[in-house]
């Protein structure tokens, strides 16, 4: 039985956690959130971070009497966004959800404060990995994660292993080009990528681009009823977006072979409309030998990434 610290640091929240492993489950003992001061750069998120993790392990060690406190953490995981430099847990490269993420020495400056050695990855890598060993990966060889939220990224897990690339930046499924996405901006700046079409804010400049009424377009929910109400336009622009994430997702299993692939965002289950056009996507893609890969939602639950990070960092520096 091992313990290890874990925190997942996003744009809005950041959540530092106690996660207990043993040979073949992990869990949490205990957690604690607190906003991403985001805009305030970022020396303000790394003390932000610091101090929930603070938090945490005095949580844990105050335990009621009869309740053992648990061992001392071996290391630190952490999953966070941007791109994570596989060796130095720099943060790379990163959008401006958290201003001046970008050449952040995560890993150096929490190794420091929390004083044990640190595990870094990027926020969907660390959730693929906690979803292969924690969630519908479980028995399988390989397992490739597709998120579809704010932004679309992906993770590739195998032999145990999560794949993260030469620069820390494998997954960047969002990033492929699609015909259907042809002049449409990107966040990263080029156009034609599935990201600018197909992520929530995607779908909504899409069925803005479509004709559709402000009122459906304000948000995600909005579009998303008013796509089961039977707005055309609304159900248009889903159908679009699936259609075209499908035909991605085919074209990795063509790549990657995976045993099965796990779907997770708030994009799922907003339409019918939409899952419809990913399947349909997919089996348009992906050759007859991939076909019948197992396309399911996600498993592990909302602490699959903080897990991914524990198990990282486990791997990493304990095993």
């Amino acid at each position: 039985m091992s313990t290890l610290l874990a925190l997942d640091i996003g744009g809005t929240k950041t959540t530092a956690a106690l996660v207990e492993r043993t040979a073949d489950a992990a869990r949490v003992l205990a957690e604690h959130t607190v906003a991403t001061p985001a805009q305030e750069g970022a020396s303000a998120v790394i003390a932000a971070a610091d101090g929930a993790l603070g938090t945490v392990r005095a949580a844990a060690a105050s335990r009621a009497p009869g309740n053992a406190a648990p061992s001392a953490p071996m290391a630190l995981g952490i999953a966070s966004a941007g791109v994570i430099a596989p060796g130095s847990g720099e943060v790379t490269h990163a959008t401006d959800a958290i201003r001046g993420w970008a050449k952040t020495a995560l890993g150096a400056e929490l190794a420091a404060r929390q004083d044990l050695p640190v595990a870094v990855l990027n926020d969907v890598q660390a959730h693929a990995l906690g979803e292969a060993v924690h969630g519908v990966g479980r028995g399988h060889e390989s397992l490739l994660l597709v998120a579809v939220g704010t932004g679309i990224g992906a993770g590739m897990v195998s032999g145990g292993m999560v794949h993260v690339g030469t620069r820390g930046a494998a997954g960047h499924l969002g990033h492929l080009p699609v015909p259907e996405a042809d002049g449409v901006a990107c966040p990263c700046g080029r156009t034609g990528h599935l990201e600018g079409l197909a992520s929530g804010p995607g779908i909504l400049a899409l069925a803005t681009r479509l004709g559709a009424a402000r009122e459906i377009t304000a948000d995600g929910r909005a579009l998303a009823a008013a796509a089961r109400a039977g707005d055309a336009i609304a159900q248009e622009a889903y159908r679009l977006a699936g259609w075209a994430t499908g035909r991605v997702i085919g074209g990795a299993l063509n790549l990657l072979d995976a045993d099965v692939v796990a779907l997770t965002g708030g994009v799922l289950g907003a339409s019918e409309a939409w899952q419809h056009e990913l399947e349909r996507g997919i089996a348009h893609e992906a050759m007859d030998v991939v076909a019948a890969t197992p396309i399911l939602p996600a498993a592990a639950g909302v602490h699959a990434a903080l897990l991914g990070a524990a198990e990282h960092a486990w791997r990493k520096l304990c095993a």
